[in-house]
């Protein structure tokens, strides 16, 4: 029995645009008749919006609240818990071989508030070391310097930056080894010379938390003095079990342009949160928030 051919679709008609519009009447749009109107979505990268949500996050506390309610250490937890990272894209940093003088590789400075190395350098060496400018409490830009500890090829390049800046005292927030190297031993016992710069001790003052050492940083025929603060009361990832070393230490150093810390990060930044809440409790601002104190270090170091 032969199966009959298979039905064919018809075919379908042709239709016109005008047909299916109903209308010959174009569309047309003039965008300039938009004026200012902002966009309706707009595209942000990862550090705007990281920005924008320290800025804008947060319960503000009033001077009055901060001293006599403060938030309990549950509420702070959660909400420090809330920042989100602000790490620097390596596209970001145009610094050709800087890898090399990176302690970490996801740990960078911010490109906007980097510190450049200003002496006449060969090409190969260039101007780059792993530190950020940081302001103030009140704005005052270059106020504080976080940078990574030392590495052997860039202790040099550390010294360069504390004559470069003027630096009047270093506080270092690390111990040289915790499981593993943190930071080179970047100052001598007694003397010793570190590229062009050659370094004396002139003093040494051990206390329970931290020891504090008078330096002579020697450059040509020109000499300036140093204090040096090695705190070795903050244990790595972690924060000291009393807030009574931290206030010690905050007082001994009274301003401090200059902050080290194993990967400039961490404890470097924390230590800018005490100098940064005490003025405000009795000037501006009015009202303060964990954010608030945090965005003056992250919008300028990683």
């Amino acid at each position: 029995m032969t199966q009959p051919p298979p039905a064919q679709a018809p075919a379908k008609k042709h239709v016109r645009l005008q047909e299916r519009r109903g209308s010959s009447v174009a569309l047309v749009l003039d965008v300039r008749s938009l004026g200012a109107v902002e966009p309706i979505c707009s595209v942000n990268t990862p550090r705007e919006v990281t920005l924008h949500f320290l800025r804008t996050a947060g319960h503000p506390l009033t001077r009055w609240a901060l001293q006599h309610q403060p938030p309990s250490p549950q509420q702070l937890e959660e909400e420090f818990l809330k920042i989100p990272p602000n790490f620097v894209n390596p596209e970001e940093l145009d610094v050709p071989g800087h890898a090399s003088k990176d302690r970490y590789k996801t740990i960078l400075p911010n490109p906007q508030s980097r510190v450049c190395l200003g002496r006449a350098r060969s090409q190969e060496d260039g101007d780059y070391i792993n530190a950020n400018y940081i302001r103030g409490y009140d704005g005052q830009e270059k106020v504080y310097i976080a940078t990574q500890g030392p590495m052997p090829n860039t202790v040099a390049d550390f010294w360069e930056m504390v004559w470069q800046e003027e630096v009047p005292l270093i506080v270092m927030l690390t111990q040289l080894r915790e499981a593993k190297e943190k930071c080179v031993h970047y100052w001598p016992t007694e003397e010793d010379t570190y590229g062009p710069f050659r370094i004396r001790v002139r003093e040494e003052r051990e206390l329970p938390e931290y020891t504090v050492r008078r330096l002579t940083v020697q450059h040509q025929e020109e000499c300036r003095s140093v204090k040096h603060i090695l705190f070795s009361a903050w244990p790595d990832h972690q924060t000291p079990e009393s807030a009574a070393p931290l206030l010690r230490l905050v007082a001994e150093v009274e301003e401090s342009p200059e902050v080290t810390a194993s990967s400039g990060l961490g404890p470097s930044c924390s230590l800018g949160s005490p100098g940064l809440t005490s003025p405000p409790l009795f000037s501006s601002p009015p009202d303060i928030t964990l954010q608030w104190l945090i965005q003056h270090s992250k919008s300028r170091r990683s």
